[in-house]
């Protein structure tokens, strides 16, 4: 591996100057610089990011704690994070923490060490515990998004009660009155704010609680497909089935395929997630829309303002959902 020696015995100067044009840290006339960045290109030298981030307290990077690989609802968050970030010249890791509290404060803490300016997490763990409380004691600039768990730090997400009222609300236009959710992980934020907007929406409609019934709540797509098959061999079983996210969505139809079930014509099914296949599956299905790009972009704005002004207060943001009404409903006289 090259390293800052070789690069200045090949431009034949020293060291510091090939670390002064490395990092612009000082003047160098023109024809030494591009000997540097010739030797450089020719040793295939590269700087340690790590080692600048040290002598400089700062890395001009920003580090994603997120469930990347469990949960693709997050892809369009990232790229909206790291195009938002590229903009300001802003290097951004990612790190996945397979949404399990454990891992979450592994992997914030090897950002930390790599002296990142800031964090966006979607955090899996509670307020006042693991990473978040981590992040709290040593003054890490941080926005959480989607999952809002703690007013102590930034944070983005949707609207979750008010859009799963309006879930509810359209399939009891539809003349459902036995309606039943299967939600995500119940230890999430969105989980829980979205089961309160089910509750609400039914107690508002004036629907029997005891047919308007929520399942434990789990991200996984065999789960999901467990609850559905428990909930739809019920001797009172809904006409209507609605997903917590885009993981239970799956899971619901896989259930309602074991059991011969079709959609719409034995039950209708609503998700909340507009995820990438929501339009191709059939029938297609009706959904809230997450607008994700947006969710992203407002994060990663909190978080350099954040870097810019670390003392002032707080802020919440909630963005607004859209409900896209395609064929997976259809009417409850059956």
């Amino acid at each position: 591996m090259a390293t800052i020696a070789d690069v200045a015995r090949i431009a034949g100067v020293s060291q510091s100057t090939v670390s002064h044009v490395i990092n612009g840290t000082r003047f160098v006339k023109p024809e030494t610089e591009q000997a540097v960045r010739d030797a450089v290109a020719r040793t295939g030298y590269t700087p340690n990011t790590l080692a600048r981030a040290l002598a400089r307290s700062s890395s001009n990077s920003v580090g994603i704690a997120i469930s990347a690989i469990s949960n693709p609802y997050f892809a369009d968050i990232i790229r909206a994070v790291e195009s938002e970030c590229a903009a300001c010249g802003m290097t951004v890791f990612l790190a996945d923490t397979h949404d399990t509290p454990e891992k979450e404060l592994e992997v914030v803490q090897a950002l930390h060490q790599l002296r990142v300016d800031g964090i966006i997490i979607a955090p899996c763990s509670t307020d006042g515990s693991g990473a978040l409380r981590y992040l709290e004691d040593h003054g890490i600039p941080t926005v959480l998004v989607d999952r809002l768990a703690s007013t102590k730090f930034d944070q983005v997400g949707v609207q979750n009660a008010k859009s799963m009222e309006v879930l509810v609300e359209h399939l009891v236009e539809l003349g459902h009155t036995r309606i039943g959710m299967i939600p995500g992980h119940t230890g999430f934020a969105t989980t829980s704010e979205r089961i309160d907007g089910f509750v609400n929406a039914v107690r508002r409609a004036k629907l029997q609680a005891s047919e308007c019934t929520v399942a434990p709540g789990s991200n996984d797509v065999d789960s999901a497909a467990r609850a559905t098959i428990e909930m739809m061999s019920r001797a009172v079983c809904p006409t209507a089935l609605v997903a917590g996210n885009n993981m239970t969505t799956i899971g619901i139809m896989r259930g309602l395929k074991s059991l011969g079930k079709h959609v719409p014509d034995d039950i209708a099914l609503v998700g909340f997630d507009d995820f990438e296949w929501a339009d191709c599956f059939e029938p297609r299905l009706t959904v809230i829309a997450q607008p994700c790009i947006e969710l992203g972009r407002r994060s990663a704005k909190l978080l350099l303002d954040r870097i810019k002004d670390p003392g002032k207060a707080p802020k919440t943001v909630r963005v607004k959902t859209s409900l896209i009404v395609r064929n997976s409903c259809g009417s409850a006289n059956r």
